[in-house]
């Protein structure tokens, strides 16, 4: 009788086993602000006039039968906590899937609806409330279409379309930030074929990643794609636009030969310090989206190549690791503050800033409101061998490419799960420049880096 009960045993763990079949599913939300709303990513706040493309929350949802695991890539160019926090919460309500196991991120498009105060732009709540919603339903369509299916990863390299803007110049060319420094070594975005340009100051990431899921059938499903270049720009004005992250989305479905169904997405890598401009001139000028199509349609033509060569499994162990870590802000001074105040006075327009100096003595006044510390969530999701890292910040590429290192096959995503500013390392927050420059997208400690690759390290070792 043992016997026979545990033969039953046996029969029933391995049928368990074989159910546990490996599913994804894919869906888009619809996130396409109102006319007239507020555009941020510029020092001037802008408003919509012109909706070129629609823009979306890209979801992917993963099962291996015992774990979930979903991704959001949304159009924006940066989300604060609270919206993710308050989408997790709606789809864990309503599915019960942990809010760890999901990775929400933006893509940092400069032409996109508001979601977070950042210069001199301010979100719209209904607008915020509108994309909270949005994602979460795109979450909760995406666990909905989950179907039996295969997964891949491999990657590609595009080294033409990615420049670090940071730049060391001839002496006495740099000119003294908003602030008032005069130390600067570097200077960002320094303007094509000027005459002081010596050397870029770091690095490039040619590396374009990608998960590839498909039907037991091989029809794609989805293309979760990761390359480190901040956005390309060249838009109208007022236009929304999703950027090169939406235009490769359309562009690599149409190479990979799939359906309407398939969902495209491309999430932003380590690009702090990264953009698309030569300023060595060695790019011809284009039309507005002109520019936008030629890195979409090279970055795609790469990927859907190397998908050929791509081996897809009918089984991976999904796992993921999260934790929170505090780190310190720079937070003005009284007399700092003050002396803002009276460069604020200063404007015309006021409360609109004029000059740099103006918007720079503003972030100095809205600083010093901050707490000493804040509250930031690392996360990894494992997929078979693959690591997928989140950081909330605007990461510089040294940051990625040393992660690569250390754990390769990998890739971060950036502006993951919570916002807060650019991500430098101590080395170049030494040289200075505009991202280390003190303002509410700058102002994590010197240290942060450092702080948020030991706390990864300690996730990494985690899922071993």
């Amino acid at each position: 009788m043992n016997l026979l009960r545990f033969a039953c045993a046996v029969l029933l763990f391995s049928v368990s086993l074989h159910a546990a079949e490996f599913r994804a599913g894919a869906a888009t939300s619809n996130i396409t602000p109102e006319l007239g709303s507020s555009i941020n990513g510029g020092f001037q706040d802008g408003k919509a006039a012109f909706i070129h493309d629609e823009l979306h929350a890209r979801c992917l949802a993963l099962d291996d039968g015992q774990t979930k695991l979903v991704f959001v890539v949304a159009d924006s160019c940066v989300i604060g906590r609270g919206i993710f926090d308050e989408a997790k919460k709606m789809v864990n309500e309503a599915t019960g899937l942990p809010v760890e196991n999901m990775m929400m991120s933006a893509t940092h498009s400069h032409s996109c609806g508001t979601l977070q105060a950042v210069g001199q732009s301010e979100p719209n709540p209904m607008y915020q409330r509108f994309v909270v919603r949005r994602i979460a339903d795109g979450v909760r369509r995406a666990l909905n279409n989950l179907a039996p299916a295969k997964i891949g990863h491999g990657s590609a390299t595009v080294p033409h379309q990615v420049f670090n803007r940071r730049w060391k110049m001839k002496p006495g060319t740099i000119p003294p930030t908003p602030l008032g420094i005069t130390t600067d070594q570097v200077k960002t975005n320094p303007g094509i074929n000027n005459p002081g340009l010596v050397e870029p100051a770091g690095p490039t990431d040619p590396e374009v990643s990608f998960i590839s899921v498909q039907g037991v059938d091989g029809k794609p499903i989805a293309l979760l794609a990761n390359y480190s270049l901040h956005y390309v720009g060249g838009v109208g004005p007022g236009h929304i636009s999703a950027d090169y992250f939406g235009a490769f989305a359309v562009k690599i479905g149409q190479l990979l030969g799939a359906g309407p169904e398939f969902v495209g997405i491309m999430s932003n890598g380590t690009s702090g310090d990264i953009n698309n401009i030569d300023f060595r001139g060695g790019q011809a000028k284009e039309a507005p989206y002109g520019r936008i199509q030629i890195v979409a349609n090279d970055v795609a033509q790469a990927v859907a190549a190397a998908v050929k060569t791509v081996k897809h499994a009918d089984s991976v162990p999904l796992r993921v690791a999260q934790k929170e870590i505090e780190l310190g802000l720079r937070i003005p001074s009284k007399d700092e503050v003050e002396k803002a105040r009276e460069v604020m006075n200063g404007s015309k327009l006021f409360p609109r800033m004029e000059t740099m100096e103006q918007v720079y003595a503003r972030e100095t006044v809205l600083l010093a409101d901050f707490p000493a510390k804040v509250s930031a969530p690392l996360q990894i999701m494992k997929i078979g061998n693959l690591h997928v890292s989140a950081i909330p910040a605007e990461v510089f590429v040294e940051i990625g490419l040393e992660l690569k290192k250390r754990h390769s096959p990998t890739f971060t995503v950036s502006l993951a799960n919570a916002y807060h500013g650019y991500l430098p390392t101590p080395e170049h927050h030494a040289l200075g420049g505009y991202e280390t420059w003190r303002a509410r997208s700058s102002c994590l400690e010197v240290d942060a880096s450092t702080k948020i690759v030991a706390g990864l390290e300690e996730l990494f070792a985690k899922l071993k």
